[in-house]
């Protein structure tokens, strides 16, 4: 699908991706998601393992999310072939001898913080220990109810929606912005080859109207938002509001003080879609059931004003593929950050055709 010059034509698959939340692959279902571009399935073993392999019988092509899972194994409803976790076919009926090239690509999976870690590149490349970290999804300290969002967009355009707050001015006036979304300036600052770390802070400020919504406290606020982002599509938030005055800008937090950690995770199902994790977990309050859900439906609501708009974006970019932006002084983060997806897309082509960048 051609959508634009402005907009990547090609996915990173040497990295991390999310392809589900945990409760997304239940005992004795199976899931179908398209990731990158590629049909995949998703199940557990009969000890509770995510299996990955590629929704595609190497018979006839057939989804073998239309199959039925078998122990460990899965059946090809289509011909009756049997692949085991593996992705290995291990039964052809009516036939004893079973051709080497009779498998399905199997998938490098691991669970952690409550997602479900695929690698998409090459599997020698896996390397768990480089996952990021999201620990408030699980941690006793931190509240929070996992979402999902489908996009019909391009994940870059999701990207740069998340590294330009400024737009919480106009389209989020009544859930997440204020006035001063749009006039202040963030410090953008680059973490490494593959990251960058986004600081903004609003002194003696009014509060969002979601931090009003839960406040324990009246009056103005010193807020923040600093949020990492990581190539390909993953920001890791840490935001809040204290009682203006009381030190949280040189770390002192007032016990009164909101703290949020917030996670929105992107995953590309082809060059016009995308898989939307997200959550907005709290450290206070973590007995409120009632308050879980508010904050939870205030996110959601946030996210289709959202959608709404980058979404049309999207549209309007199908019809014009030469489209060039005119930047403002509010671009840096995305700006980089697109000067980083670019250089990866970059590396991994050269390293499969063996040309130096």
């Amino acid at each position: 699908m051609q959508t634009s010059n402005y907009l990547s034509q090609d996915f990173i698959f040497e990295s991390w991706y999310v392809a589900a939340w945990d409760h997304e692959v239940s005992t004795g279902q199976m899931l179908a998601r398209t990731l990158l571009g590629q049909p995949v399935l998703l199940y557990r073993d009969t000890q509770g393992q995510v299996v990955a392999l590629a929704d595609k019988c190497c018979h006839r092509a057939a989804p073998l999310s239309h199959g039925r899972q078998e122990g460990d194994a899965v059946r090809c409803m289509y011909h009756g072939m049997k692949f085991d976790r593996t992705g290995q076919c291990i039964d052809i009926p009516g036939q004893d001898q079973i051709p080497a090239k009779a498998c399905v690509r199997s998938y490098p999976v691991v669970e952690k913080d409550r997602f479900i870690w695929i690698w998409m590149g090459q599997p020698q490349n896996a390397a768990p220990a480089t996952i990021l970290d999201f620990f408030w999804h699980d941690h006793a300290d931190w509240r929070m109810k996992p979402g999902y969002i489908h996009y019909q967009a391009h994940y870059q355009l999701v990207v740069d929606n998340l590294l330009d707050f400024s737009h919480l001015s106009f389209v989020h006036p009544t859930t997440l912005g204020t006035a001063s979304n749009a006039q202040v300036r963030a410090q953008v600052d680059r973490t490494d080859d593959s990251g960058l770390r986004i600081t903004r802070w609003y002194i003696n400020d009014e509060m969002s109207p979601n931090h009003k919504r839960v406040a324990q406290f009246d009056g103005p606020v010193d807020r923040w938002q600093i949020y990492q982002w990581h190539a390909p599509a993953f920001l890791r938030m840490d935001a809040g509001s204290a009682p203006t005055g009381t030190g949280a800008p040189e770390g002192r937090i007032d016990p009164r003080a909101m703290k949020f950690r917030h996670t929105s995770v992107q995953t590309p199902e082809t060059l016009g879609t995308t898989h939307y994790f997200f959550c907005q977990a709290r450290n206070f309050a973590l007995d409120n059931e009632t308050m879980t859900e508010a904050i939870f439906q205030d996110v959601c609501t946030a996210f289709g004003e959202d959608r709404n708009i980058i979404e049309g974006q999207q549209k309007i970019l199908n019809t014009d593929p030469n489209f060039h932006p005119v930047a403002t002084a509010h671009d840096m983060g995305l700006n980089q950050a697109r000067f980083i997806i670019h250089r990866r897309l970059q590396n991994e082509q050269a390293a499969r055709t063996g040309t130096p960048t």
